[in-house]
């Protein structure tokens, strides 16, 4: 159900900072009529964390809406308090998502025992499919093979979005779960090498801007033309690459918003790009035929 390319989407605000409801509707809607293979709502690229529980749910009811069974939906719920995400875990089901996305909790640093007892707590209070987010370089927690081969054996943790960077620890992953253990890649730039390994796809920062090129990268690499991938990698890096040039996901947001996609708005404490930044962002763009005539007939 997982596999492909998989957008972690951006949560749009209006300039109040308001949920912009009509923005995400469009969103979403692009997103599928690009060929995405399925959407990850309110995830930490989602800004999750400055939403609302209220928010929370409407994002994910949105998305469920115009997905309508088209697309799966891997809706996020993750955090530092275990009974406040079994919560909204349960009430993410009740919804009728087809799984959840759990980031390692942030700040209190868990024990290699916590994290098994934190995510184990989740997997027993629904049925659904769990997917374990490891980010350490945010979270400065890491899920190391041990933790994961224990995590495997409870039947509905079913695979990890592995952003550690660390391509030796994802090969020992994939060397040492089960090969029906979904390994999707975290960051953008390591989807091919990670795919070659063995993994089954991505979940995506740079799809928010372009998910039809982005879903085809994938899809040559899990069909094994990774020369096509290689010329798709070439073309995009510079996009991948300026979309961290801030702290995720404010950069994405800024090139959205140059796109004409939605309003450049961020919750505090994310803020606009620094303008020297924001001409880079534009200047990626621009090279890559994403601003202007061209890409607004695309775009409709």
């Amino acid at each position: 159900m997982f596999a492909g390319c998989g957008t972690a989407l951006v949560t749009p605000f209006r300039r109040d900072s308001s949920l912009d409801e009509r923005a995400l509707h469009a969103l979403v809607r692009r997103q599928i009529d690009m060929g995405i293979d399925f959407l990850v709502p309110c995830g930490t690229t989602g800004e999750n964390p400055t939403l609302s529980r209220e928010e929370h749910l409407r994002v994910v009811e949105i998305t469920l809406e115009e997905a309508a069974g088209r697309v799966p939906v891997l809706a996020g719920a993750g955090g530092y308090n275990t009974a406040e995400v079994v919560a909204l875990a349960k009430e993410l089901e009740s919804m009728r998502v087809d799984g959840i996305l759990s980031v390692t909790p942030y700040y209190n640093k868990p024990t290699p025992e916590g994290l098994y007892q934190h995510y184990k707590a989740i997997a027993s209070a629904i049925s659904l499919p769990v997917i374990v987010y490891s980010v350490p370089r945010r979270t400065a927690t890491n899920v190391d093979v041990g933790t994961l081969k224990r995590l495997a054996e409870i039947e509905n943790i079913v695979g990890i979005k592995e952003a550690s960077g660390d391509i030796s620890q994802i090969a020992s992953i994939l060397g040492h779960l089960p090969e029906n253990f979904v390994v999707l890649s975290g960051d953008d730039a390591l989807a091919l090498p990670i795919i070659a390994l063995g993994g089954k796809g991505l979940i995506s920062v740079v799809s928010n801007e372009i998910p039809a090129e982005m879903t085809h990268l994938v899809h040559y690499c899990l069909e094994g033309d990774f020369e096509r991938a290689r010329r798709l990698q070439r073309r995009f890096v510079p996009l991948m690459e300026v979309n961290f040039v801030e702290t995720s996901p404010i950069p994405v947001k800024s090139a959205m918003a140059a796109m004409g996609l939605l309003e450049p708005v961020w919750r505090l404490p994310l803020c606009p790009p620094r303008p020297e930044n924001e001409e880079k962002i534009r200047g990626v763009l621009e090279c890559l035929g994403l601003v202007g005539d061209r890409h607004v007939a695309r775009a409709n």
